[in-house]
Formats: structure tokens, C-alpha cells, sequence
């Protein structure tokens, strides 16, 4: 039996085999049973030895617990082994009670440490009794010995089975990552068909959002609406040139009152200081105030810096503070007035804006505008995912050759004969 088993694990002649992609598994594990089987068989004998060898050393162990010493061995002898003895049986009777598994690897490895702990014993507190229990001690040296033989038989066989193991793991691994790279192929393939779909739905889409645009912006309902869109466009420049000229203005007022302000707090006039820092408030609110509260704190504000202007305690700089604060009823007018402009003239193009809003064509170009953002960006980020794709079906396509190849050649090294695999149909 043991020359059959043997004989599935030995290089054959030499000759080309045929093997398919999906028989490579169990062969591995038939291969693997194989080798399995030949160790055990291998192993059988040096086992039984083994086990008879430990058996037959605890009995000598405990034959040594009742043994007496050598009457000629010295007094100092006798003390040393007395004290010793107990020592070495405790060490000796832990190794000889390691269990010894089935499994010939497991059994290996937990001799070897029974053998080990033998020898510690035997060599450490062991060397106090040769002297004492001379007869004894021979014995126990000579079943340790007769373990270790059949330990150094054993290991050969277990070496050669670790070598047949390791090589079948190598092609488990090989065979794993073909096989890992094909269900890979069948994945990435089904993928690239629903980004292509994606891709074709995308495109679709676009080119019906860009008809449909098209339809729209030459529709005459909307062409009517050009002359709205001018007049809004008309009135947000209006707007605009009111709101930078109010600015203007403003700004230079609130830097002289900024001035005042500072004058005000350093002389402690609380009520001057209140007048002067609401003024400012309104004047550089974001929003343009009404021309009753513009014209109120200027009209309140407007007085305080003129009579610090008057006594000498502000200097106007340029021009334009001084054209300020010539005639500040004419200024307090004049922002006034752009304030009330520019309210009208923002509430107008909120209402011409409102109604170009909610007219349907405009709406629904917003909304296709919108649409074609979102899908020009989906289509770049499916293009760059289809690119990704591709590149890494390309480098799958150059490596699953190069993977029959190895395992191949690993199921050939094991078998001696040139291996050719069938590959699989595709799922």
C-alpha cells in the first residue's frame, strides 16, 4: 500500500498531460490526501515506537521514585540526590505526560518537546542521581535515547512532507489567483457593458437637452421676451450706477464723521457720539437705507460736524469733503434722493425680474441648463471610470497568460511531466 501511495507522488515519464482549469483543485487535494496517507504510513512504525519507548520510560521514572541508593555512593552523594530526586521526578513525570496527538505533525512536534523536557531533566537535576541510582539512571538515559531515534526517523518523513506541502500550497496560491483574474475578467466585462449603457443613456440625453434648447431659444414666445430682458438688463445698470454713486457720497461723509466721532469721545460728549455712530451705521449698512432715515441722521449728524468744521477742530482735506459740508442740506437732499431712486428702481427690476422667472420657457431653459451641468459631469466622471476599466482589463488580459504558465509549470514540477491546461469557458 505504502509503494501505491508512494508512487502517485513520484515524477512519471516524462509525457505531455492534459489537465482542464476546473480538475486542478481536486487534483491538489487528491495529490495532498496522497501525501498525507504516505506520511502516516511512513510514520506508522516510528509512532508505535515512539509510544512504547515513553511508556516504558515512565515506568522507569516511577520504578526510580522507590529505588535506593547505592550504600557506597558518599554521605554528601546521598544528600544531593535526596534533594534532587524529587526535582528530577516532577520534570521527568511533566514531559512524559505530554499528550501525543494523531495527526503525525502534531505528534512530531509534541515528542520532540517531551523529549526535549526529558533531556533538561536528565541533564540538570538528572546529573545529581547518576552516582546514587547508577542502574536507574542508565535506564532513563537509554529510553530517551530510543525516543530520539525514532524522533530522527520520523523527521525525514515529515520533511518530505512539508516539501510536498509547501508545493501544492505554491499551486493552491497559483490556481487561486488565476482563478481570482478570471472572476475578475466576468466582473469587469459586465461592468464595462453598464458603463457603456450608462454612457449611451448620457449621451442620449444631451443631445435631446441640446434639441430641445435649441427649440426653445427659437421659439417666438420667447424671442417676445427679448425686449423685457433689455429692460430688465437696463434697470439692474441703473441700479448699479445709483448704488456706486450713493457710495460715494457716503463714504466721504462717514469718514469726516468718523473723525467727529473721535473728537466727540475724547471730550466726552456721550449724546454727540450716539448721533455720530448711528449716522455711520446707516450710511455703511450693506442695504441702502429709506431716504427718511438717511436724511434724519444727516439732518442730526450733519450739525455736530459742522460746528467742530466751524471751530477749527476738523480741517476738511479735499474737495470732496469740502463740497460735502458747504451746503449739507443740498447733501442731506441729494443722498436723499438717490435713496428713493434707487428703491424705485430696484423694486422695478424685481418685478420685471419676477416676471422673466416665472415665464414657463425661460424657467425650463434654467432647469435644462442645470440638468446639462449635472450630466456633462456624470459623463466625465463614467468616461474616466470606462478609461480606469480598460487599462485594467488590458493588464488582466497580459498577466492571465503568464498565470496558466506558472501554474502549469507547478503542477508540472510535481507531476515530472509537462502539464498543458484547458482553460475554462467563459461564464
Amino acid at each position: 500500500m505504502l509503494k501505491f501511495l508512494k508512487s502517485l507522488l513520484l515524477p512519471s515519464t516524462g509525457n505531455t498531460i492534459t489537465l482542464a482549469e476546473h480538475d486542478v483543485p481536486a487534483w491538489l487535494d487528491e495529490r495532498e490526501k496522497a501525501a498525507r496517507e504516505v506520511l502516516r504510513a511512513e510514520v506508522a512504525e516510528p509512532v508505535q515506537a515512539i509510544q512504547t519507548a515513553k511508556a516504558q520510560l515512565q515506568l522507569t521514572v516511577n520504578n526510580l521514585q522507590g529505588a535506593d541508593q547505592d550504600p557506597e555512593a558518599h554521605p554528601r552523594i546521598k544528600s544531593i540526590a535526596k534533594n534532587s530526586l524529587p526535582l528530577f521526578l516532577k520534570a521527568m513525570n511533566t514531559s512524559l505526560a505530554r499528550e501525543l496527538p494523531e495527526d503525525p505533525e502534531e505528534f512530531y512536534a509534541a515528542a520532540v518537546e517531551c523529549v526535549k523536557g526529558a533531556l533538561n531533566a536528565a541533564r540538570g537535576q538528572g546529573r545529581y542521581l547518576n552516582v546514587a541510582f547508577p542502574d536507574e539512571m542508565k535506564d532513563i538515559r537509554a529510553g530517551i535515547d530510543a525516543i530520539g531515534r525514532e524522533i530522527n526517523t520520523m523527521t525525514k518523513a515529515i520533511g518530505r512532507f512539508k516539501e510536498e506541502s509547501a508545493r501544492i500550497a505554491a499551486a493552491r496560491a497559483a490556481a487561486g489567483s488565476l482563478s481570482a483574474a478570471r472572476n475578475d475578467r466576468v466582473h469587469s466585462l459586465a461592468k464595462e457593458k453598464r458603463l457603456k449603457e450608462r454612457l449611451c443613456e448620457i449621451t442620449e440625453r444631451l443631445s435631446s437637452i441640446e434639441t430641445e434648447t435649441a427649440r426653445l431659444n427659437n421659439d417666438p414666445a420667447y424671442l417676445a421676451l427679448e425686449n423685457d430682458r433689455a429692460r430688465c438688463a437696463e434697470l439692474a445698470a441703473e441700479r448699479d450706477n445709483l448704488l456706486r454713486h450713493y457710495a460715494a457720497l457716503t463714504m466721504t461723509a462717514s469718514h469726516v464723521f468718523r473723525k467727529a466721532e473721535k473728537i466727540a469721545a475724547k471730550k466726552k460728549l456721550s449724546k454727540e457720539v450716539h448721533i455720530l455712530k448711528s449716522a455711520m451705521e446707516i450710511l455703511s449698512h450693506h442695504d441702502v437705507a429709506t431716504a427718511r432715515e438717511v436724511t434724519g441722521a444727516l439732518e442730526a449728524a450733519c450739525p455736530v460736524v459742522q460746528k467742530m468744521v466751524d471751530d477749527g477742530e476738523i480741517i476738511l482735506k479735499n474737495r470732496d469733503e469740502r463740497t460735502v459740508f458747504s451746503d449739507t442740506a443740498a447733501f442731506s437732499r441729494e443722498v436723499g434722493d438717490l435713496c428713493t431712486r434707487h428703491c424705485a428702481v430696484t423694486g422695478q427690476f424685481k418685478e420685471e425680474e419676477d416676471l422673466l422667472a416665472s415665464h414657463p420657457i425661460p424657467s425650463r431653459l434654467r432647469s435644462l441648463v442645470r440638468e446639462k451641468e449635472q450630466l456633462d459631469h456624470m459623463q466625465a466622471r463614467e468616461e474616466q471610470e470606462h478609461h480606469d476599466l480598460l487599462s485594467a482589463q488590458k493588464e488582466r488580459e497580459e498577466t492571465i497568460p503568464h498565470l496558466y504558465e506558472e501554474l502549469a509549470k507547478k503542477l508540472g514540477e510535481m507531476k515530472g511531466e509537462t502539464v498543458q491546461l484547458v482553460e475554462d469557458e467563459p461564464v
